[in-house]
């Protein structure tokens, strides 16, 4: 079995400032056959022009990471941090029993694109918490996050983890889901992706994304240079 969701069925917003395509229900999307997967909550592309961004806004009961592709983010919350995020680095913020926060786009003349991450938390409340790193091993799968900060990645508050996959073309790498589930979203490039014992290959570039379920293996072939997204999730 697969759960596919290919880019152009996304729900899609535009403010203007803001373009934003929505892997899952977020918002004034709302699509009950998306609604998550695993644990894995929200995933929500978005472009914002420069000098614009998200006033200050309250977030609770959810672990928010932020995936920068292009430009830079420029973040504030309510215990203090105030850090610019670009591209290559990974913002962790634990929202806790509630955290303020802004994200912005510092620059003005270039747009910022990044990854909007929400992964629900195995437990409710505690004190809100904030990392980044800056991430640029050559590895083909680079731990990002995880539950226990293995490999120094940053840590999240769910049995769960996020790899970047990073192939040259042609080069290949299979994984295995044992008894978890794995989330494949495409960053760029394209990718031949194959899952278990399904005959079907499916033909992936940005934005598109498979789920794969306990017990199963999904094998990934570059056609150009590929950068993905992994979710490591629990059953």
């Amino acid at each position: 079995m697969v759960y596919l969701r290919k880019a152009h069925t996304r729900g899609k917003v535009d403010f203007g400032w803001l373009q934003s395509q929505h892997s899952f229900s977020f918002g004034h999307y709302y699509d009950p056959k998306h609604m998550g997967f695993s644990a894995l909550r929200v995933i929500n592309d978005d472009v914002v022009q420069a000098g614009r961004g998200f006033e200050t806004h309250g977030h609770r009961d959810m672990e928010i990471i932020s995936y920068v592709v292009d430009g830079a983010l420029k973040h504030k919350d309510s215990t203090g941090n105030e850090y610019v995020v670009p591209a290559g680095d990974v913002q962790v913020m634990s929202a806790g029993k509630g955290i303020m926060h802004s994200e912005f786009n510092p620059s003005s003349d270039e747009p910022v694109n990044f990854l909007q991450i929400w992964i629900v938390p195995s437990e409710k409340g505690g004190e809100p918490g904030y990392a980044q790193k800056t991430f640029g091993s050559d590895a083909q799968l680079e731990l990002l996050v995880s539950s226990d900060g293995k490999d120094d990645s940053l840590k999240i508050k769910q049995d769960a983890s996020i790899s970047r996959l990073q192939l040259n073309a042609s080069e290949q790498l299979s994984l295995e889901t044992g008894k978890r589930k794995g989330y494949l979203h495409i960053v760029s490039g394209n990718a031949q992706v194959k899952v278990g014992s399904e005959e079907e290959i499916l033909l992936l570039s940005h934005g598109d994304a498979v789920g794969v379920f306990e017990s199963d293996t999904i094998d990934i072939i570059a056609s150009n240079d590929l950068v993905a997204l992994w979710f490591d999730l629990p059953s």
